[in-house]
């Protein structure tokens, strides 16, 4: 079975595949400072999780990783190495991802944001815009041809949220979620509103934008943990797939036999 790892700032997202099926997915803290035994023992215990290990049927036989996050890298690696006797593949300069960087400087560019890019355009086909709602929200476009042409990041939700409970001393910390209303009559309703369609508002604004700058039909996909309850009220979000990291990821592999 092929093990995918997606390392974000905030969160790292594992899936386990069986071929091109996944089998099972878990969401982790990204914690650098974590040691390889302990990402071992923490990785076996959910593999175990699922039932009884079987020896043979649920092997680690290949490992694919994408990092934003560049000190958990290398203990990644180097667990997947120790605990599987696997050699991970990490996307990145001299990994065929199949799709021409238009990027000023190609490097530049996150390895989540190519490894969407790869996945929707897998699917898709077409001119697209993945908005992916991480620690950062980041929007990427795929040209028609399958190329990645650029996009806009800008801060994420949890980062907006958590910079107005720090600086504002009389506003607190509110759970994110849709508000019954959008004037709020409370305090908390008023922030939620603001979170929640504040960035409806910028999502649906920046590809309105990006639609008439690039010139091209885009399909609009989402990805990442808020994203269902931020497409529920964007005109524009036409397709949302929590999955689309670790299924670009399984691409990538495929590609990189």
């Amino acid at each position: 079975m092929l093990l995918a790892i997606d390392v974000g700032n905030t969160q790292t997202v594992l899936g386990l595949f069986d071929g091109d099926r996944l089998v099972d997915h878990w969401r982790i803290a990204t914690r650098p400072d974590r040691t390889t035994d302990e990402l071992g023992v923490l990785l076996y215990q959910l593999f175990s999780a699922r039932g009884p290990i079987v020896p043979g049927q649920d092997e680690i036989s290949a490992a694919i990783l994408s990092s934003v996050v560049p000190p958990a890298t290398d203990t990644l690696v180097q667990m997947v190495q120790r605990y599987f006797n696997v050699r991970c593949k990490v996307v990145g300069p001299g990994l065929k991802t199949g799709m021409p960087i238009l990027y000023e400087n190609p490097r530049e560019v996150g390895a989540d944001r190519v490894v969407n890019a790869v996945a929707a355009f897998e699917r898709f086909h077409c001119g697209l815009i993945i908005v992916d709602f991480g620690t950062a929200t980041t929007f990427d476009v795929v040209t028609p041809a399958g190329e990645y042409l650029g996009g806009a990041i800008c801060p994420g939700i949890g980062i907006s949220s958590k910079a107005l409970f720090m600086h504002a001393a009389r506003l607190p910390r509110v759970e994110f979620k849709r508000p019954r209303v959008v004037i709020g009559r409370t305090t908390e309703g008023s922030i939620q509103s603001g979170l929640v369609y504040g960035y409806v508002g910028l999502v649906d604004g920046l590809v309105g934008r990006i639609r008439a700058e690039a010139g091209f039909p885009c399909t609009v996909v989402a990805t990442g943990g808020l994203a269902t309850l931020i497409a529920a009220e964007s005109d524009t979000i036409e397709v949302v797939d929590d999955m689309l990291t670790l299924d670009g990821l399984r691409l990538l592999h495929e590609r990189n036999r």
